[in-house]
């Protein structure tokens, strides 16, 4: 099977910027997409020598608007473009464009006659900005007029279910160059997998510029060689993954990877975002992927999916990690000993007898963590907006619980040797504390109060920066991720992760 390629796409104002971008990048991917809709109209003339200014196999690819491009001209002074830009084709075939984007309404014999004899392959795609296409194998065969010609179809999924299916049609055909690309943070994973989609090619955005395709979910090359070991990935790769929602910042994929590359296995580990759980059970079924860490919100409604729990989940009543073992999925909880961990290192003891511990939110994190404190012997409150939340979890292990409002500062204050944040808010955000990036924007620091944030990025989220302020011993909370994740890693693949500083 060919290997996918690793295509960057260019998006600058001008040549010499988009040449600056490609010798950055030059060791991370094998073509380059000019895309001139993004060019300055003076620049436009100089595109037929950008090939061999790149030195490095180019596509030319002008965009309609109609297609998510920048080019508003009309269709004539388009054809006229692309025409000048593969005029006097050289007897170099370096210097003239290797692949040309055509969309499947724009058929111009003479740029097509023109393609066949400077041995310029034609891209013929489709793109759907607002919409999945499902009937994926016809449209690719009614574009692939000749063996030339590539087709390309990228789409815009309403749901992880419509991602699903393009995996399930992507085994039906692998006879013939084709490139499968589901957009947004829904399909990251067709970016990754392009080797199980048997896509001819991935495309990929450089830092700079990741602005101009942010809408699409473009990886950048770095991302995609370092941390997913993109160029390893082939049909017997094991998959993993991550589901949450909306699942922005995770660390957990960097962690993984880098034990598999470490450990000399073949196997990846991806994002698989989804709102709804079932759905990305019904992704990994499909795909094949043999196991899954569940963040936020999916922890406590994972449960009724799996169809065995250790003695932990059946405590906890929430899961963060699922394997397939014998064809069913058997569910644990990592998160309650990775606290347990990094809390015995943020504090340097072993146990929390006479310690008040107050708990921020009620969900599935906070359920682990709750029962990590209560096998400490620790006492708690837990504050939670939802009061009868709070007391589910309370009443379980003894404990307090109060509402997370101004009204609870003297609860927080009794229960504030140790503060732990369970929620996501604060996840993402820098700058000032204020009351939708801080839950505990009402409660001034004292300085003496022991402060664990679960949120690892930022590494310094709005509440914390006022504890430091204050003289507070305060810790993020990639400790936990990395203890819970070293876990996952061995209920995985049965092999200890082992240094993670090599």
């Amino acid at each position: 099977m060919k290997k996918p390629l690793i295509c960057l796409t260019l998006t600058c104002k001008t040549i010499q910027e988009d040449l600056k971008i490609i010798e950055k990048y030059r060791p991370y991917i094998d073509c380059v997409e000019l895309r001139a809709d993004h060019l300055e109209e003076d620049e436009c003339l100089h595109i037929r020598q950008f090939p061999r200014l790149a030195n490095i196999p180019c596509i030319l690819t002008i965009r309609r608007r109609i297609d998510g491009g920048l080019y508003v001209g009309g269709e004539s002074a388009r054809t006229m473009l692309f025409a000048r830009a593969m005029a006097f084709a050289d007897q170099n075939e370096k210097n003239n464009f290797t692949y040309v984007d055509f969309e499947d309404d724009f058929h111009i014999p003479s740029l097509q006659d023109a393609c066949m004899a400077f041995g310029t392959r034609i891209i013929r795609s489709m793109h759907d900005m607002n919409n999945p296409v499902y009937d994926i194998v016809e449209k690719c065969n009614a574009m692939r007029k000749t063996g030339y010609e590539i087709p390309k179809i990228a789409f815009q999924p309403h749901t992880l279910d419509d991602v699903t299916h393009m995996f399930e049609v992507a085994k039906k055909f692998n006879d013939y160059d084709h490139i499968l690309c589901a957009m947004g943070p829904l399909g990251t994973p067709s970016r990754i997998l392009s080797a199980i989609t048997h896509s001819y090619l991935t495309y990929t955005s450089p830092i700079e510029t990741m602005a101009n395709t942010n809408a699409i979910g473009h990886l950048d090359p770095i991302t995609l060689n370092e941390v997913y070991n993109f160029r390893d990935i082939n049909e017997d790769t094991k998959i993993y993954g991550i589901t949450g929602w909306p699942l922005a910042h995770t660390s957990s994929p960097e962690l993984h990877n880098k034990g598999y590359k470490k450990h000399g296995m073949n196997c990846v580990y991806v994002p698989i975002r989804t709102p709804k759980l079932a759905e990305a059970i019904r992704f990994c079924d499909s795909v094949g992927v043999q196991g899954m860490s569940v963040t936020v919100p999916h922890k406590e409604t994972v449960l009724p999916e799996l169809d065995r729990i250790d003695e932990e989940v059946a405590d906890i009543r929430a899961s963060n990690t699922i394997v397939k073992e014998d064809g069913v999925w058997a569910g644990y909880n990592t998160d309650a000993s990775g606290f347990t961990k990094a809390l015995q290192e943020f504090l340097g003891v072993e146990k929390l007898h006479h310690r008040r511990v107050a708990i921020i939110g009620a969900g599935g994190a906070a359920r682990a963590i709750a029962y990590a404190i209560k096998k400490l012997g620790g006492k708690a409150c837990v504050f939670n907006r939802t009061l009868t939340n709070a007391k589910i979890i309370a009443d379980k292990y003894g404990f307090k619980a109060a509402p997370l409002t101004p009204d609870s500062v003297f609860d927080l204050e009794v229960y504030s040797d140790i503060i732990i944040q369970t929620t996501s808010v604060g996840n993402g955000y820098y700058g000032p504390s204020n009351d939708t990036n801080d839950p505990l924007y009402f409660y001034n620091f004292k300085g003496t109060e022991n402060v664990y944030d679960i949120i690892y990025s930022p590494e310094i989220t709005p509440m914390m920066s006022r504890a430091i302020a204050s003289g507070c011993h305060v810790s993020n909370g990639y400790s936990m991720l990395k203890h819970q994740g070293y876990k996952q890693f061995k209920l995985f693949t049965g092999v200890d992760y082992g240094d993670d500083t090599n």
